[in-house]
């Protein structure tokens, strides 16, 4: 019964992280076009790069959008995990993605540190206005929907949708400093500024998302402390082979090895220790191998 509840609450989360999505996608697509074209018209760089990121951004969300749906279907003969694993590389390719936009508008940045152009801030500063509201509308959607602190594919989508609300709080904030001071290089300024942050972001994805390719421990699991508690169970001599990873976000597996004494009985122990693992570190798919000294196997390379 705490399967299926479990169950349903997974598939819950995700039908609220695909709607999420949805409606993101398509305030994001509209600004996108609005602060590009925007860009061109006022000479601004700050918009064009703001711009150039929500493409990005449209592309990951469309991404994210696309990892729901293949992350869907059923598991195969061939595939026996199923498809989860595709949303922790469109989290990847979304972490790089933001590399290089931020890589791009430094570029830019650079050339008009050097002849920085006419830019009519007024206008620069009204469709900049437009982008913030917009993104602050799907910042707003993909956090009361979606699990944006969970799970890693919606955690990358957001990232890019905050990144994108701080290009145009930069835009802004350059388009007042040109309209008042007449500091056209406010412009590619701000961009570098906006550039960094969005890196920032960018690498905690990266990094969190090669965590997982790699099959590391869960963050939220002390590997050596589960082992511990193993051993603390009547009739454990050893615990070897343990493995923890994390197949999607919010699904996470666990497999190990126990030695038992001769006078142990085997259920029981493995009971046990299914019961441990799922209250001390909630994962229900475990396989635990039970090992009586007379057992003998190679040893095993991880």
């Amino acid at each position: 019964m705490g399967h299926h509840h479990e169950h349903n609450h997974f598939e819950a989360a995700r039908a609220g992280n695909k709607k999420a999505l949805v409606l993101a996608l398509a305030i994001t697509a509209g600004i996108m076009v609005l602060e590009f074209f925007g860009g061109l018209f006022t000479n601004s760089l700050a918009l064009i790069a703001d711009s150039g990121h929500m493409l990005s951004d449209t592309v990951s969300l469309a991404l994210s959008l696309s990892a729901i749906w293949f992350a869907g279907k059923a598991a195969s003969a061939k595939k026996t995990y199923g498809y989860f694993r595709f949303e922790i590389i469109t989290a990847f390719i979304n972490g790089a993605t933001l590399f290089v936009i931020a890589g791009f508008i430094v570029y830019e940045a650079i050339e008009r540190f050097y002849e920085p152009p006419e830019v009519q801030g007024g206008w620069m500063l009204m469709i900049a206005a437009i982008g913030l509201a917009a993104n602050g509308l799907s910042a707003w959607v993909l956090n009361r929907n979606a699990d944006v602190q969970g799970n890693l594919n919606m955690k990358s989508a957001y990232m890019h949708v905050i990144g994108d609300a701080l290009g145009s709080v930069g835009a802004i904030v350059a388009g007042l400093l040109i309209l008042l001071f007449d500091w056209t290089l406010a412009d590619p300024i701000i961009s570098v500024l906006v550039a960094l942050l969005i890196l920032r972001s960018a690498w905690g994805i990266l990094r969190n998302s090669l965590h997982i390719l790699m099959e590391g421990t869960p963050h939220t699991i002390d590997a050596p402390e589960v082992k511990k508690r193993l051993l603390e169970i009547e009739g454990v001599l050893d615990v070897h082979d343990l493995h923890i990873w994390t197949i999607t976000s919010g699904l996470n597996l666990f497999t190990c090895h126990i030695d038992v004494t001769v006078e142990a009985d085997e259920q029981i122990v493995l009971q046990d220790a299914l019961k441990l693992v799922h209250d001390y570190c909630g994962i229900e798919h475990a396989t635990i191998q039970i090992e009586k000294p007379e057992t003998v196997h190679h040893s095993l390379e991880v």
